[in-house]
């Protein structure tokens, strides 16, 4: 019998999950297109860019550990609900500080207050799925969450530069932002509440850390997700798009937009590719060198003077990327009980979400001190060293394969 490719699309509410983490997707990346224009374009300083990673990680890494707890100890569903409706107020209140033209410095604890409530919500939405449906469902709907996801992450750059573009400002992302979370609530009310696995063991205090227990003793998995962390650390070259749409490439806001697009349109283009593969017999090996492909896009767009070069450099980013998430996921979902799921999403979100936001201090610091192109290059470089460097600290990466050694 054939396979059905729709097979999870014709589930209901996979299909209103689909749309509504889609939706959300979609009004994060114009969030983010916001804040970086419109604080650059009032600060003038990199730096600025920079500390938005820091103001959404600081929260975040003091949470997660009780928000994975919380995912596997209450209906995942709800703290979905709770969270986007959180993020939604919290945008909310960007659109009124750049409505008023208000202070610079209260976007910062704005910002703080979307970490922590992200740092609840990601855990208990990204494991839902995977507790109603059973793995052969489960599979075909990641991977059209996987397309939808960079659907709207091409799109979302693109509407958010348009429309700063058009209103002179980033009121109109902000509001639009604050409305696309709404719609995830309304989705994820679609959805079954389903009570939390019980406990095999007696609460403990502990229980807060037994993602990063579990994590610990699966080497395979803790050397995938710690490679991405330093990956994104040294290769954030997206906190900078500003400061190349404004100063180096002089394309504007549009122009920003795509250059922001321009990851996720080699993302999906690599989803689609990976889709039609057969599974990797060494995906650590696999895993080594899509991320030091990522580093030597990243060096290239760091170089690039010329903005279609430049889209071609991102594109590359975002598809070497795109497979790395794929080989991230597969060994997360191939060796994590579901007890344990919400904890261990936390841990990984902290490593490979939240990277992103260190990456950004980092690059943003960089830049400050040694000019952007220094900053992306130096950053490509560095991952390159620590592709290197991975085969000799994490060897249990190298030689996973599935259903083997972890």
């Amino acid at each position: 019998m054939a396979h059905d490719s729709l097979a999870a699309l014709r589930i209901p509410f996979v299909r209103a999950f689909a749309l509504g983490e889609a939706t959300a997707y979609l009004g994060a990346q114009m969030v983010s297109v916001a804040v970086g224009w419109d604080l650059y374009e009032r600060t003038r300083d990199p730096f600025a860019l920079g500390l938005v990673g820091l103001a959404e990680l600081a929260p975040a890494v003091g949470l997660l550990f009780v928000a994975g707890h919380v995912a596997d100890r209450l209906p995942r569903r709800n703290v979905g609900m709770a969270g986007h409706a959180l993020l939604a107020v919290a945008v909310g209140g960007l659109a009124v500080i750049a409505a008023a033209g208000a202070s610079v410095a209260l976007v910062y604890p704005v910002l703080a207050l979307v970490g922590a409530v992200r740092a609840f919500a990601q855990p208990a939405t990204t494991t839902l799925l995977a507790q109603l449906l059973p793995p052969p469902e489960y599979q075909n709907a990641a991977a059209w969450l996987v397309l939808v996801g960079e659907l709207a992450a091409i799109a979302g750059p693109a509407v958010g530069g348009l429309l700063i573009a058009l209103t002179g400002g980033a009121t109109a992302a902000y509001a639009v932002g604050a409305a696309a979370n709404l719609a995830f609530v309304a989705a994820l009310a679609t959805l079954p509440a389903v009570p939390p696995a019980p406990a095999e063991e007696r609460p403990s205090a502990g229980d807060v850390f037994a993602g990063v227990r579990f994590i610990w003793r699966t080497p395979a998995f803790f050397g995938a997700i710690a490679l991405d962390l330093f990956a994104v650390l040294f290769g954030g070259a997206v906190a900078l798009m500003p400061v190349y749409a404004r100063d180096i490439l002089a394309v504007g806001p549009t122009g920003l937009g795509l250059l922001r697009a321009a990851p996720s349109v080699g993302a999906g283009a690599a989803a689609l590719l990976v889709a039609r593969l057969p599974p990797w017999r060494r995906p650590g090996r696999v895993l080594l060198a899509v991320v030091a492909g990522f580093g030597l896009a990243t060096v290239g767009f760091g170089l690039s003077r010329d903005l279609y070069l430049s889209l071609a450099c991102l594109c590359l980013v975002g598809a070497f990327d795109s497979v790395s998430m794929v080989i991230r996921a597969t060994i997360e979902q191939a060796l994590t009980p579901d007890r344990l799921r919400g904890r261990v999403a936390a841990v990984n979100f902290l490593f490979v979400g939240m990277s992103n936001e260190l990456g950004a201090f980092e690059s943003g610091m960089a830049a400050a001190l040694f000019g952007p192109v220094a900053a992306v290059v130096g950053g490509g470089v560095g991952t390159l060293l620590i592709v290197a460097a991975f085969p000799f600290v994490f060897p249990a990466l190298v030689r996973y394969a599935p259903g083997s050694v972890k």
